[in-house]
């Protein structure tokens, strides 16, 4: 208990960094947002008078103070461009998002684990070599060449699946029911086959190195079945390395995120920021931004109590 209050602890500064750095470096990007959303043809009061009522008029340093105040009291500000709270729009984006992404996860996780324990069991025979064929060409395929492909597959060629979208627009009152399986398995494949290649690997390098231990070896003399010392002593012992790679990887498939939902037109947080930056939307960027930061923070801290629950030494 005290570690993970410890590693709570570590967090704040963390969470300090990251909406720090949100604010800065979007305030790095050129352009004028101002000047953008009113048109080449705004006079000079008009773009003072708007520039003002954005606060953009305002000293750096003060501009830095009022955002951290918005983030306590959860006042993200407006977007310029949409015309409503940024607080409402990520509500109404982030749990699309999510469900993709824990989708991708899920999936990577259920070809990994056999796969990687199987090529572990079979080292070097023709199953460990096929599935390593497998597990470079996923890593080898990007998003933005798989995403597309597996759409003229599966959706023109065969037309089994939507091309694209939800089967929803986004709402304030979000439910699984507002996402059909239909349209979330291709961005779900397209985000979590180079993950699963990945953890493949992962899953198959910890449990060799687990089944070459002297309490395996034990637990055969032992007469256990092969199942038994596979599923009850190599397999948790093996979880550590895991899942701090699958928390690593959970913030990539957040960054992923942005192009998958592009290519698939998926109405989450990252089609919202594509588009907020090309039209310098700097409320609505900072605001989606900070939701996936913290989401990543909080992710590698629940994997550090999973780690610990996970691990039979490091709950001793």
């Amino acid at each position: 208990m005290r570690s993970i209050l410890t590693r709570l602890a570590l967090t704040l500064p963390v969470v300090w960094l990251v909406v720090s750095l949100v604010f800065l470096l979007i305030h790095l990007v050129p352009g004028d947002p101002v000047q953008l959303m009113l048109g080449e043809g705004a006079t000079p009061a008009d773009i003072s008078k708007l520039r003002h009522q954005l606060e953009l008029d305002l000293p750096l340093h003060t501009q830095y103070l009022h955002y951290w105040r918005g983030v306590f009291t959860g006042d993200l500000g407006q977007s310029i461009r949409l015309h409503d709270s940024v607080a409402h729009l990520i509500a109404q984006r982030y749990p699309f998002t999510i469900a993709l992404t824990l989708a991708a996860l899920t999936l990577a996780l259920a070809l990994a684990l056999p796969a990687g324990i199987f090529s572990a069991i079979r080292r070097g025979k023709w199953l460990d070599r096929l599935l390593g064929v497998v597990s470079l060409f996923g890593l080898s395929v990007p998003n933005l060449a798989l995403g597309p492909a597996l759409i003229v597959f599966f959706s023109i060629y065969l037309g089994w699946l939507p091309v694209s979208g939800a089967s929803s627009t986004p709402s304030a009152n979000f439910s699984l029911s507002a996402i059909q399986l239909p349209y979330l398995i291709l961005p779900a494949f397209t985000m979590g086959l180079s993950m699963a290649a990945i953890l493949t690997r992962m899953v198959r390098t910890s449990m060799l190195e687990e089944l070459n231990q002297d309490y395996i070896r034990t637990a055969r003399a032992k007469g256990l079945s092969e199942f038994r010392v596979i599923t009850r002593h190599a397999l948790p012992n093996a979880l550590t390395p895991i899942l701090t790679v699958v928390g690593l990887q959970f913030g990539a498939l957040l960054a992923g995120a942005i192009v998958t939902e592009t290519i698939f037109s998926w109405p989450g947080l990252g089609r919202l920021v594509v588009n907020a930056i090309s039209s310098r939307d700097y409320a609505l960027v900072q605001g989606c931004l900070l939701s996936i930061g913290l989401t990543y923070v909080l992710v590698n801290l629940l994997t550090d109590a999973a780690t610990r629950f996970a691990n039979p030494r490091m709950r001793i």
